[in-house]
């Protein structure tokens, strides 16, 4: 299976991709198998705490979970996360240098693209699914949506200000497989220990964008 399978699979497991900052580590798997009973598997880990690898490493072992890494700027970081189990990784744009990391390592990557130009050059490397970020700040879903014509071959996850809200306008749009939002765990449920709530939310996402 080449990375643009697996990043297809990521993709359409779920309308939606959360992205999780996860304080603790024992948060981790009881958050997994929360989401995953709602109906979303594939999860973007962020590297913005110390707990982010041994997050993934524990969501790894979870039934049904998909641990991305998000965040990726270097080689270390992508070594570090393929390590830690990470079946996917996610950056806000790209470099020679970070794809050719997730090629020695073997980590299907998202890259990041927020113009035509950035969105063609990552075509020409072969990502015909690629991140839209900033999304809203780069023209919302009419920006993404005027890619579809010239760029039909290319399938976007857009991130970067995705509500409740505006998530079906963006997944109503022919170049969008998918989104990522921080919505769906709130910090203070999560703190809470409050898993069959955060099963719920999901639950209401999964329905929502249907």
């Amino acid at each position: 299976m080449t990375h643009s399978d697996i990043i297809a699979r990521i993709c359409a497991a779920a309308p939606v991709i959360p992205v999780l900052t996860i304080d603790r580590v024992e948060d981790a798997q009881p958050l997994a198998r929360a989401l995953v009973a709602g109906g979303l598997p594939a999860l973007e880990i962020t590297l913005r705490t110390d707990a982010a690898l041994e997050a993934i490493a524990a969501i790894a072992e979870v039934e049904g979970a998909m641990p991305g890494v998000g965040t990726l700027l270097t080689a270390l970081q992508v070594k570090n996360a393929k390590a830690a189990g990470a079946t996917f990784g996610v950056s806000p744009g790209s470099t020679p240098a970070l794809i050719s990391a997730t090629q020695e390592f073997d980590l299907p990557l998202l890259p990041g693209a927020a113009t035509a130009t950035e969105a063609m050059s990552l075509l020409e490397q072969g990502f015909i699914f690629q991140k839209f970020f900033p999304a809203e700040a780069a023209g919302g879903t009419s920006a993404l949506g005027s890619l579809a014509g010239p760029l039909p071959m290319i399938t976007f996850c857009p991130t970067g200000g995705i509500t409740p809200q505006n998530a079906k306008t963006y997944l109503a749009l022919p170049n969008t497989l998918c989104v990522g939002g921080s919505w769906i765990a709130p910090k203070a449920l999560v703190a809470a220990g409050a898993w069959d709530e955060i099963t719920q939310i999901a639950r209401r996402v999964a329905d929502l964008v249907r």
